[in-house]
């Protein structure tokens, strides 16, 4: 009789570790854990998109917001499933080194250049990028960069490096913050940032600034988005990135990002690629 309670016993434990094992699995599985930019999360974008995408799914989205090369970092080291970003290069960088599979063209939208409506460099109305930000450096008027590595951050580095001079001294301020945090102190400052449109048209109210360059072709802002490779990190949950991707990526997703206004205005228009 002891004999046979003990074995009622154990069989009775180990029933409740597999069950406990088993409904662990499921929880996980019920979670994506989605990195992403500021910008997406600043301008209320996953706000609008992921209810929609969590009801069908019945996943529940897990969103780290940080800037462009950060959220790659946690891709690249397994500690999401899926990452939303807009920096081209370093994205194809992620695919070719095997971190990442699947990566689609989700949308895009475009950055502005701002400042303070005095226009301390007497750059408004101005076409070109870079030759409005040599003219900041050569009035050493202020700028505000986001210094964090981020999608706008390579951007603007990238055109430094193309007209081979920025700001020196106090003139430059390298934030390491995320975009909101920045417009709100380029504002502070009655300073200059570069900016995505999507933030700037949600902070503008708060910051006063003006929009100083808009409409060339180099400010052109795509994002795309990207499985972190299974065959790297096991566990992973790439069957719910899969059906964020197809998702994000169907007719109804890009409905819905095309839907998406402040103040009535557009501020991401869908572009998806798909298989």
């Amino acid at each position: 009789m002891n004999r046979l309670l003990r074995f009622a016993t154990l069989f009775a434990t180990l029933f409740c570790i597999g069950a406990s094992a088993l409904a662990q699995q499921v929880l996980t599985q019920q979670v994506l854990k989605l990195s992403t930019t500021t910008s997406t999360e600043n301008s209320g974008l996953l706000k609008h998109l992921l209810p929609a995408f969590e009801a069908q799914s019945g996943l529940k989205v897990h969103v780290i917001s940080v800037g462009t090369g950060k959220a790659l970092e946690l891709a690249k080291n397994g500690d999401v499933d899926v990452t939303l970003v807009h920096a081209r290069p370093s994205e194809e960088k992620f695919v070719n080194d095997g971190y990442g599979v699947e990566r689609r063209d989700v949308m895009y939208n475009d950055f502005v250049l701002v400042g303070p409506s005095s226009d301390p460099a007497g750059i408004k109305g101005m076409k070109d990028i870079r030759a409005a930000l040599k003219r900041i450096v050569d009035t050493k008027s202020r700028f505000i960069s986001r210094g964090d590595n981020s999608g706008t951050d390579q951007m603007e580095q990238a055109y430094w490096k193309e007209i081979g001079v920025k700001p020196v001294g106090g003139a430059y301020v390298s934030a390491g913050l995320g975009m909101g945090e920045v417009l709100t102190m380029a504002s502070e400052l009655q300073a200059y940032t570069l900016t995505d449109r999507a933030t700037y048209v949600t902070y503008r109210a708060r910051t006063g600034l003006d929009i100083a360059v808009q409409g060339d072709p180099k400010m052109f802002n795509p994002y795309g988005i990207i499985a972190v490779n299974p065959s790297r990190h096991k566990d992973v949950n790439f069957k719910g990135a899969m059906q964020l991707i197809r998702w994000i990526t169907s007719d109804a997703g890009q409905q819905r990002i095309a839907g998406y206004r402040v103040d009535g205005q557009q501020l991401f228009f869908p572009s998806a690629s798909r298989p």
